[in-house]
């Protein structure tokens, strides 16, 4: 390839990931162009800025890769080529500052994605980057061209190699919808289903409990969970009661064993402890102790702090005899269950889980049935919990697509081709 022409390369999908990509091959040398379906570029990505921008989480390396579960080896060689540390000086570089929550997560100064999307953007149009908005990719044509439906009409463009980041399936009117799998398996690339994660699940509540407390927060809540296992899991935090089950930080956190146990048996279920500040003796004694003429449900609220929707979820799971039974009720505030039937639809979910199986790439993130392409963020078959996970890995996998294509080019450093 003559050292005057740059080599032509496409990303679809404007996200973190498509544009992490995109400045890596343009810093590479290449011509550049991203096409996103969208009017404009990283919707989702400023939609998850919308109450604070989580761009990554401080703990120890160590710690953040095993958030990863399953697949921590397949995630840990994208992100030591772009840890936790690194992201943030990356996002410095852009103008931003950063600032560590006392939850460990890291937030930009100003809370908010637009000013840091803003400064991207304005540095790839700069480095020679060419953003192409409300061009869909439709899949391949006939002579392997991409095919896009842009304002003007169905174009085919053929660049010497593309980076697919497209996303999952979670938020579609953002521009994630998953459109593209079928184009994929019809290439016989490996993909595992499309799941909801970090997503609500459903419960047959009464029509009292959804009339009377859809969207009513449970603070200072524990949730304890055994799989299929025999692994028992407990966290505090806090959750919402939603019309049609639950939802919330704490539900989020083990959506992804909620999920796999539905999966494998149809309904899971977990306890809450309404009372985790008191142990069980003292919750015992409380309840015991003389109620005199104070009804039961102002006995509950000054004794153990029980009342509004910690006691309807109480009224939920007892009958009317078993409110006179100390026992039982201590029992159950400090171990209520909930049966969750099914996860919210995927449309609905934070994030998407399943996608493209790792054993149809290579080491580079590349297809090894479409050779020339590559894969990077949510379209890949992994998950993680809030936290700054998701983005860093996305962050991540741009950057290892970018490099693999380069790689695959030849236009790595020391290359005879560069």
């Amino acid at each position: 390839m003559p050292d005057h022409i740059a080599p032509q390369v496409a990303v679809i999908g404007g996200g973190p990931a498509g544009l992490m990509a995109a400045e890596v091959l343009v810093q590479a040398g290449m011509q550049v162009d991203v096409y996103d379906a969208m009017p404009s570029f990283g919707r989702k990505f400023l939609r998850a800025g919308i109450g604070g921008l989580n761009i990554t989480h401080s703990e120890a390396y160590e710690a953040f890769c095993a958030r990863y579960g399953e697949r921590r080896p397949q995630l840990q060689a994208l992100l030591d080529g772009l840890p936790p540390d690194a992201l943030r000086s990356w996002v410095h570089g852009l103008g931003i500052e950063t600032f560590i929550g006392s939850s460990g997560r890291v937030f930009p100064t100003q809370m908010k994605a637009a000013p840091l999307l803003r400064a991207w953007l304005h540095r790839l149009r700069g480095a020679g980057v060419r953003l192409h908005a409300r061009h869909r990719w439709l899949g391949w044509d006939a002579d392997d061209a991409l095919l896009l439906a842009s304002p003007n009409g169905e174009i085919s463009i053929k660049p010497q190699a593309t980076v697919l980041a497209l996303g999952g399936a979670s938020w579609p009117q953002l521009g994630s919808d998953g459109a593209w799998l079928p184009w994929l398996t019809q290439r016989g690339v490996g993909v595992a289903p499309l799941q909801p994660a970090n997503c609500g699940f459903e419960v047959a509540w009464s029509a009292h409990l959804r009339e009377k407390f859809a969207g009513a927060s449970l603070k200072s809540v524990a949730l304890t969970f055994t799989d299929a296992q025999g692994r028992t899991e407990q966290r505090q935090g806090e959750m919402v009661i939603s019309a049609h089950g639950v939802e919330g930080s704490l539900i989020y956190a083990f959506s992804q064993r909620l999920r796999e146990h539905i999966n494998a048996h149809g309904s899971a279920t977990f306890t809450l402890d309404l009372a985790p500040g008191r142990d069980a003796a003292r919750v015992l004694a409380e309840v015991s102790h003389p109620r005199g003429s104070r009804s039961l449900s102002s006995h509950l609220q000054s004794r153990v702090g029980i009342a509004g929707v910690k006691a309807a979820l109480l009224h939920e799971v007892l009958r009317k005899e078993q409110f006179a039974d100390p026992a039982t009720l201590a029992a159950t505030i400090k171990a209520l269950p909930v049966t969750v039937s099914a996860p919210r639809p995927v449309a609905e979910a934070i994030s998407t889980a399943g996608g493209v199986r790792f054993d149809s790439l290579d080491q580079n993130l590349m297809l090894t049935a479409v050779p020339g392409v590559f894969v990077a963020g949510e379209m890949l078959d992994w998950e993680a919990p809030t936290g700054g996970y998701l983005l860093t890995a996305c962050f991540a996998s741009g950057r290892a697509a970018g490099a693999g294509l380069v790689k695959w080019l030849g236009n790595a450093p020391g290359s005879d081709r560069n």
